[in-house]
């Protein structure tokens, strides 16, 4: 979701008041066109490749990182998803028209192309959820450079930031182990970022989501019970938690932590007994505590109820965690800003286009750092004997000779197989429904489970290190 947020009504009286003889401030109107979320140079280069008559040649565009994040193995697609339930309304109503002519931003010619705009072209990539390297092709999109220009914004605002999310979420799920992490950062980020965030998040591991738009949206788990100011209502601790037993059951979960953490532990099982469902730690040296909190909860006969800890949790912390008495961890803002890493650097490059006479060849930019590879590419992973990476194999040439290859020409005697990378996601600008939707989550989900496991032991490590599997350029022909 795109809306923008109704304005406030000007006070009438009091300080900060308004004289009434000035005109109420517009209030932006609720639109549901994502056409403008972009930047104003794709509409500039359309105007010109419409007068020279370029704008219709056919052309790849390329989405890849050229590094991942200093000292980081792998990186996590996601948002892929999302970019296919935007493109429906990636296009210019009147709202948008108005605009653009009212600023000048496009002459009258590009302005009529624009009201018709439809993307009709081919999208294909990397599963969402699937794990990614310096230079893996992760998304190709093809059609007249007209169509496939306009995205380049809506596509590297939704993949840069939804990646970083789920990279940073599967290091944390990966530190976990079997401990469920929950997602709590909303109020750490911007209201539809958190959305993004809690749904990148569900599909590198991530159990649930305190977010209940992400829920209603993506059919994702929601949770959460109270903060510490449901406590401070009460007169006192007994109080509350006898409250919210009474509002939920005893298998709620009831935060320790806002006066004394082992008097409120005493105060949660004589709330809601011993079969009481968790108490949440969101304080302190969360180690030593849960120590404490199971050896209190088990002399207490409370031996089912679940330890959850939170407080500015990230990797590191969690797998600090280890092996003290933890059952979930609770993770916000570490989550939703990337740990570190809030962008994956993702680019969006024309790598092949059609010339005067037809024929598709390759394009590059030899900018000094920012080099390209031209070319259509095809990827595939390299499976060892025991199934595991051993390298990703990234297939360039003539475009004819990419478009037919098929993984079996690469296998190799000693291989476990070649694993085609690229599935379709649109195809003649009809969207692939498997890949939207609560549908598309739960299928990426399962895809990251199954990409994971295939790294190689060691590649998800903490520590600094290489990308976990080297990347082969192949070239044919």
């Amino acid at each position: 979701m795109t809306d923008e947020p109704r304005g406030t009504a000007a006070p009438t009286s009091g300080p900060a008041a308004v004289p009434t003889s000035l005109p109420a401030a517009p209030r932006p109107a609720l639109r549901p066109s994502l056409a403008l979320l972009t930047d104003k140079y794709e509409l500039t280069m359309l105007q010109a490749a419409l007068a020279d008559g370029t704008a219709h040649r056919h052309c790849v565009f390329e989405v890849f990182t050229r590094r991942l994040p200093a000292g980081r193995r792998y990186g996590v697609l996601a948002g892929t998803g999302r970019i296919l339930e935007a493109l429906p309304h990636f296009r210019f109503d009147e709202a948008e028209l108005a605009f653009l002519e009212r600023t000048h931003v496009v002459d009258d010619r590009t302005l009529d192309f624009l009201s018709g705009y439809r993307f009709t072209g081919t999208i294909q990539g990397y599963a969402e959820g699937e794990m990614f390297f310096p230079g893996s092709p992760l998304l190709q999109v093809e059609g007249t450079f007209a169509e496939a220009v306009l995205l380049e914004t809506l596509v590297l605002s939704i993949l840069n930031y939804d990646s970083a999310i789920a990279s940073a979420a599967s290091r944390m799920t990966s530190a976990a182990a079997d401990r469920p992490c929950l997602e709590m950062g909303s109020r750490r980020a911007h209201e539809q970022a958190a959305v993004a965030a809690a749904r990148a998040a569900v599909i590198a591991g991530f159990s649930g989501t305190s977010n209940l738009e992400a829920g209603l949206r993506y059919g994702l788990d929601t949770i959460g019970t109270a903060a510490h100011a449901f406590t401070l209502l009460h007169d006192d601790e007994p109080t509350a938690f006898a409250s919210q037993v009474a509002a939920h059951g005893t298998g709620t979960t009831l935060l320790v932590d806002t006066y004394d953490v082992r008097r409120g532990v005493e105060n949660a099982v004589a709330a809601a007994g011993t079969s009481l469902g968790g108490v949440r730690i969101d304080s302190g040296d969360l180690g030593a505590l849960a120590v404490e909190v199971r050896q209190q909860l088990d002399a207490l006969g409370a031996r089912d109820t679940r330890i959850i800890v939170t407080s500015d949790l990230d990797e590191y912390a969690i797998a600090a965690l280890a092996a003290m008495p933890v059952d979930m961890y609770g993770v916000g803002t570490s989550l939703v800003t990337g740990s570190g890493a809030p962008t994956c650097g993702m680019v969006y490059k024309l790598v092949a286009r059609a010339d005067s006479t037809g024929v598709v060849r390759p394009v590059a930019k030899a900018s000094i750092k920012k080099e390209s590879q031209g070319g259509r590419k095809v990827a595939a992973r390299r499976l060892g004997p025991d199934a595991r990476a051993v390298e990703e194999v990234v297939i360039s040439g003539p475009d004819e000779l990419v478009v037919a290859w098929t993984p079996e020409e690469g296998a190799g005697e000693e291989s476990g197989g070649l694993r085609p990378l690229h599935v379709p996601l649109v195809v003649d600008g009809a969207v692939d429904s498997r890949w939207v939707g609560a549908y598309g989550v739960q299928n990426a989900v399962r895809h990251h489970r199954t990409a994971r496991a295939e790294l190689p032991r060691g590649a998800r490590r903490l520590s600094p290190g290489e990308p976990a599997i080297p990347t082969l350029d192949v070239t044919l022909g």
